[in-house]
């Protein structure tokens, strides 16, 4: 099972809020109801966590957002905030109501705003549990984690406009389904069956945050010790720098038992993300996955990687990265969509993230992708690398027909074997400081246990500015 709170007797009870959009009581509970609308606003507990809870009570049929519903929405989102508490919204709408027009607009504004200034602040997460259309879809990419069930849908223009736009005629789910936003835009981290299954996976996703920024992150109590060693992880790893494997088995072999859980797994599957624990410690595990496009980087799972890390980072949760990667994949589609501005983010994201922040070497770290992938450079606290890792510019045959093109077949044999000898190693790498320890993949865990350990103190004195200009 994975770590859960413990769920005590008070668990399931709920409470109206008497906030108004104006004053937010900051007390536990308050019991005054709000101005009555499609929207109930309650405080809960989730799995012995409590949460500001907000969600149209009309049985999952959706309806449209009127102005009243919002302003019930933007109470949840300020009450979350003042209480520093997480807060959940569970989305079954239409859009703002037609019939009302602009004040319906107007309202809607205010609960993007409302979200958009918890960010950061507590935990936010979203279950689709009907359709999400419009505005409310917007609402999906700023919260922090979203859970779609299988017959949900969200997108900003439905079917009827987009045929009368493009001529075009889909029905809602391929236009924008559960399934199309996991696999393909990564709008949704996890899709489920039903509602019951949606109301689990946030309380699954919350045991691994804290409540809000200035709290430390979840400690559980394993079983598993902390000093257990992972011989299967290095074994895992095929003899041929080129073989494939999964990732996910190292990263379960590392953290505690069925402590993993994946988030946004169908969508840029070349990189893994996920939370997890060790030695009962919440962490954020970021890996390169070599089973899918060898692992290298492309625009998604730049993206997906960067949200990721900025996640972990504004609740406090240490970074594990896994290293397995070619580098950068290759094209002219991807170059001309803004490889760029995309694989920067990721950088970004690394480069101010302030968190205990490990890199593990699995195997082949070469190029741009090295730096990115959370190198020293990038300011790491611990860089670790198994014996056979690669760290170079390139692999032996890509720098061979560069630097060989008017070469024989043997010239080029001999230089790809003196290149893999002399430089294909994490041994140059830590002669130069890059590079902390080279260690036996078994004490992988080991090492990583106690280095959270060390550095669960650490705190960091932030730039005095508003905010940087990230490369969105």
């Amino acid at each position: 099972m994975r770590p859960r709170f413990p769920s005590p007797a008070r668990d399931g009870r709920v409470a109206v809020l008497s906030a108004t959009m104006n004053d937010v009581d900051s007390s536990p509970f308050a019991l005054t109801n709000l101005t009555p609308s499609d929207v109930r606003v309650t405080s809960r507990y989730l799995d012995g966590r409590r949460v500001v809870w907000a969600e149209f009570a009309v049985d999952d049929q959706p309806t449209s957002l009127t102005s009243t519903s919002s302003a019930q929405l933007v109470t949840a989102a300020r009450a979350a905030r003042a209480q520093h508490v997480p807060l959940v919204f569970v989305l079954s709408t239409s859009g703002a109501d037609i019939n009302e027009g602009v004040p319906a607009l107007h309202a809607w504004g205010q609960v993007a705003a409302a979200l958009a200034a918890c960010s950061g602040i507590v935990p936010t997460c979203n279950i689709v549990s009907g359709p999400a259309v419009s505005g409310p879809a917007l609402l999906l990419g700023i919260a922090d984690l979203t859970v779609m069930t299988e017959s949900s849908s969200a997108f900003v223009n439905g079917p009827t406009m987009v045929e009368q736009f493009t001529g075009i005629s889909m029905g809602v789910d391929e236009l924008g389904g559960a399934a199309h936003h996991a696999r393909s835009t990564g709008v949704a981290s996890a899709v489920v069956p039903d509602r019951a299954a949606a109301v689990d996976m946030v309380g699954q996703l919350l045991s691994y945050l804290p409540d809000h920024i200035d709290a430390e992150p979840p400690r559980h109590h394993v079983d598993d010790p902390f000093d257990r060693r992972c011989p299967e992880a290095g074994a895992l790893i095929p003899a041929a720098s080129t073989g494939s494997y999964d990732v996910r088995k190292v990263a379960a072999a590392i953290a505690d038992d069925d402590s993993l859980l994946e988030v946004c797994d169908r969508w840029a599957a070349n990189v893994v993300t996920a939370f997890a624990t060790i030695d009962g410690r919440a962490v954020g595990i970021v890996a390169n996955q070599p089973m899918i496009l060898a692992g290298t980087l492309d625009i998604p799972a730049s993206q997906k990687a960067a949200r990721f890390v900025a996640l972990c980072d504004a609740f406090n949760l240490p970074i594990i990265t896994l290293v397995d990667t070619p580098g950068f994949y290759p094209g002219k589609d991807l170059e001309w969509r803004g490889m760029i501005r995309h694989g920067a983010q990721l950088v970004y994201a690394y480069a101010r993230a302030t968190v205990p922040r490990i890199c593990i070497i699995l195997r082949k770290s070469y190029g741009g992708a090295y730096i990115v992938m959370d190198s020293k450079t990038m300011g790491n606290d611990l860089c670790l690398a198994w014996p056979w890792a690669e760290l170079a510019v390139m692999g032996a045959g890509q720098a061979a027909a560069i630097l060989q093109r008017r070469a024989t077949p043997d010239e080029r044999a001999e230089f790809e074997a003196d290149y893999a000898e002399r430089l294909l190693n994490p041994y140059i790498a830590a002669e130069r400081g890059l590079v902390d320890a080279v260690i036996d993949p078994a004490d992988t865990r080991v090492d990583i246990a106690a280095a959270l350990s060390t550095l669960e103190d650490k705190r960091e004195v932030l730039a005095g500015r508003k905010h940087g200009n990230s490369p969105l």
